[in-house]
């Protein structure tokens, strides 16, 4: 029997995501990576760096639950959560703003513009700092590195180096390289679960944003910085006292790509 299972592909600022809606009816089952795995395959499935299911969920407008691209459970992936707000104001789910459950907690969004979308993060309550990169966890884990350069970084040989050294190897990091510049941030990461360069990372992004408040000892306790991305241009806004960040929001498009229907009967898993 054929199972043809409708699917969405939305990217933000360059990082793509297959959407499945199973609110009504069971397509996949968290538990099988393969196939999560297969339909981000750009090879011989759909293609994305990562995967989400939006589900009901009694208390929310809906529940969020994403798939890194090699089928594993990711930890929050803040590009994500734009694009499947995004994809819930199409449905008509939601209209200007939408409250959802994510793995690590509720999250606010607010769209003020069409393909526009502003997800509140939650609260950072301190960095570490080591002797040449901060590390924090902004929803997913980051080690953030200023480099005076961007495009002579080897973003995938020097990120993987990092994401699987000894302090890392086991539960993995997402990778930052930074490079200030007049205007904003620049910012090319390497991510776990896809184990690759991505265009973006919004929660990489955030994280970028926050330690250079601290990097360049801004004192004002509300800021906003721009962050170009190599698949777009982002912003974040926050709070800061000290160490501890506070109403930050992550601030970019979510775009619709495409949609179509695959028989999961034809997924070699």
């Amino acid at each position: 029997m054929r199972m043809d299972m409708p699917f969405f592909k939305y990217q933000g600022a360059g990082n793509d995501f297959v959407i499945v809606d199973q609110r009504d009816q069971t397509w996949i089952d968290p538990d099988n990576k393969l196939l999560v795995a297969r339909l981000c395959d750009r090879r011989f499935g759909i293609g994305g760096d990562g995967l989400m299911l939006l589900l009901d969920h009694p208390d929310y407008d809906f529940e969020m639950v994403y798939f890194n691209a090699d089928g594993r459970p990711g930890s929050m992936c803040g590009n994500g959560g734009r694009c499947i707000v995004a994809f819930a104001k199409k449905t008509g789910l939601v209209r200007e703003e939408a409250h959802f459950l994510a793995v690590d907690g509720p999250h606010r969004a607010r769209m003020p513009r069409p393909e526009w979308v502003e997800l509140h993060m939650n609260d950072v309550p301190a960095v570490e700092t080591g002797p040449d990169f901060y590390y924090l966890d902004t929803g997913s884990p980051h080690y953030v590195q200023f480099v005076p350069t961007l495009d002579q970084v080897d973003v995938v040989p020097r990120g993987r180096a990092i994401r699987y050294n000894d302090r890392f190897r086991e539960q993995g990091t997402n990778v930052n390289f930074v490079e200030r510049r007049s205007g904003g941030l620049y910012i090319a990461t390497y991510e776990r679960g896809v184990e690759d360069e991505t265009l973006a990372c919004g929660t990489g992004v955030t994280a970028a944003a926050l330690v250079s408040s601290l990097e360049s000892g801004a004192d004002a306790a509300h800021q906003e910085i721009p962050v170009y991305a190599r698949g777009g241009d982002l912003s974040v806004r926050f709070r800061r006292e000290g160490q501890r960040f506070t109403d930050i929001w992550l601030c970019g498009p979510a775009t619709f790509v495409f949609s179509g229907q695959i028989n999961l009967n034809d997924i070699n898993t």
